[in-house]
């Protein structure tokens, strides 16, 4: 035991985590943090809005598999992580917040920039502490990482009072740790993996949905195989993107509303369904109870309170993605794959039909498939949110993954480019590139001055229609083009404001402006703002998922 104060049993408990970088922005309520900061190896980068942090920290956990810190002070910074940490919580992101608190003796007293930050994020965070004694420091922020990180991963947050971080006290780090009544279940069931692999053997037209925990728990290798032995195409949903290169014969692409036609077509005629650390998000089926009625699904998730939550399953497995898709694929000795002949030429053909409905122009969908020719294999594309998010999840194509980086439970607009930050801290040595609107891309684009000033050279591509693009689109297909406050009056420069903060600004108006843009960016090394003019009536290619009709959709409007 030795005795130190609160702060520095915070900063030595980050250390011992393997903590390498922060995003945050001090306050009044952590000076003490980052006075002990001062004299850390931990590198902290300043963003220019908390929310910023949240996010940052988002993409680094997405891109790295390891946890990401994000610190803010008391009220208005604490509650400004709240999008930020919602959204890693939707997206099952394992994300540690630090916020400070007023002094112990104040709280409930309505003292300056006090919020009751525990009890704001109760319901998006996997657990909260506010420390009440600095000697629980350690073993708090030992817990915080656990949790965050185990199971199925999400955000954790500790609120810090100020007087907990000056108080000494004898601190004890301990090495390991167990909590009561917190055991997640990672070994599958083997009866009910056994199961499984009769009804994929005994399929005639099997298929397989990865989410993102496939990508969680580095199951993609176990996932192809798994497709391969069995001759069971692969769609994915948002988040699980990357999952199976989307060059693979047997790679379907994303599923649902905005789903490529190959995997909404296909789904309406698979006899079995392995779903796999997904959550069965409306944007996927649509009307649950018109979701693949006639098909048996197996869903896989490491969350029991996922299982027929939102669409009833023929057989459950809780259970590690990557352990049981092992277990799985162990299970299963001989295939006949000479019943899938027929299975695969159909997926051959609706694969060609998607792929030659892109054609050749200066539109967003083409624009897609020449940044990645450009872009190597490894490239991290980071995304807005809106019109941008999707034709980047239709048309670019991912081959490994943590290469994609989207918000997908929340929707957040202004996630991408500071998720993007994020993503290059956490692997310098990748090209990061933010496929960002024009609208999502303002909400935080203060932090050019972020990537800038801390050498972050991301690359932010706006797909620049002057409107809300997503919205737009809505106005424009379900209520007879009333455009209601979508208008962006075609400000800002893109160009300018990127030259102004000391990034490289560059505009293209043609494919080969665009190819040759691209490429500066990237031989540049610098921070870099492409401003890319596009059609306001561009539309991203609608489908519809299995479980919802056009009408549906008209009558919904979303």
């Amino acid at each position: 035991m030795v005795n130190m104060s609160g702060a520095e049993a915070l900063v030595k408990a980050l250390e011992k985590e393997g903590v390498k970088h922060i995003f945050g922005i001090p306050g009044g309520a952590t000076l003490p943090i980052y006075d002990v900061l001062y004299d850390s190896d931990i590198r902290h980068i300043l963003v220019r809005h908390e929310q910023a942090a949240a996010h940052a920290a988002d993409g680094y956990a997405r891109v790295s598999g390891r946890p990401g810190v994000c610190f803010a002070t008391s009220g208005p910074g604490a509650t400004n992580l709240v999008t930020g940490i919602t959204n890693a919580y939707m997206d099952s992101v394992p994300i540690v917040a630090f916020t400070g608190q007023v002094p112990t003796s104040w709280i409930g007293k309505d003292a300056f920039q006090e919020a009751d930050i525990v009890g704001i994020t109760t319901p998006i965070t996997k657990h909260n502490f506010q420390v009440q004694k600095a000697s629980d420091i350690p073993r708090t922020v030992k817990m915080a990482f656990y949790i965050a990180t185990s199971g199925r991963p999400g955000p954790v947050l500790v609120d810090l009072p100020k007087d907990i971080q000056i108080d000494h006290a004898e601190m004890e780090f301990d090495d390991e740790i167990s909590l009561r009544g917190y055991k997640p279940t990672y070994e599958p069931h083997p009866i009910q993996v056994r199961r499984a692999a009769e009804l994929l053997a005994n399929a005639e037209k099997p298929m397989i949905i990865a989410g993102g925990g496939v990508i969680a728990s580095n199951a993609s290798e176990e996932l192809i195989r798994l497709s391969e032995k069995i001759l069971a195409p692969v769609a994915t949903t948002l988040m699980g993107k990357g999952a199976i290169p989307e060059d693979h014969p047997l790679a379907l692409g994303q599923l649902g509303m905005h789903g490529t036609l190959a995997a909404n077509k296909l789904i309406l005629e698979a006899d079995v369904l392995l779903c796999v650390g997904m959550r069965f998000s409306d944007r996927t089926t649509g009307d649950p109870k018109k979701f693949c009625p006639d098909a048996k699904i197996i869903h896989v998730d490491i969350d029991s309170s996922e299982i027929d939550k939102n669409i009833k399953c023929y057989l459950p497995i809780v259970g590690d993605a990557k352990l049981t898709l092992h277990a799985i694929n162990e299970a299963l000795n001989v295939v006949l794959k000479e019943k899938r002949t027929e299975w695969m030429r159909k997926v051959k053909e609706f694969k060609a039909q998607w792929e030659s409905s892109v054609k050749e122009g200066f539109t967003p969908p083409y624009l897609m498939k020449v940044l990645r020719e450009i872009l190597p294999k490894d490239a991290i594309v980071a995304t807005e949110v809106g019109q941008n998010q999707m034709w980047a999840a239709l048309y670019f194509k991912s081959y490994l993954p943590r290469t994609f980086v989207s918000s997908g439970g929340l929707g957040t607009m202004g996630f991408g480019f500071p998720a993007a930050i994020g993503a290059k801290v956490a692997r310098p040595d990748r090209i990061v590139v933010d496929i960002a609107g024009d609208g999502s891309f303002m909400m935080n684009y203060p932090n050019l001055a972020c990537a800038v000033s801390e050498n972050i050279p991301v690359i932010i591509i706006v797909l620049n229609n002057s409107v809300l693009g997503m919205v737009a689109q809505w106005q424009r297909l379900f209520y007879g083009r009333r455009y209601s406050q979508v208008h962006l009056g075609g400000v800002p420069d893109f160009v300018k404001l990127a030259e102004a903060h000391g990034a490289q600004g560059l505009r293209a108006e043609t494919v080969e402006e665009f190819r040759k843009a691209v490429k500066q960016a990237i031989e540049s090394d610098v921070v870099t703002v492409i401003d890319v003019p596009i059609s306001p009536e561009e539309n991203v290619f609608p489908m519809i998922p299995a479980g919802k009709s056009y009408e549906d959709m008209i009558v919904e409007g979303s």
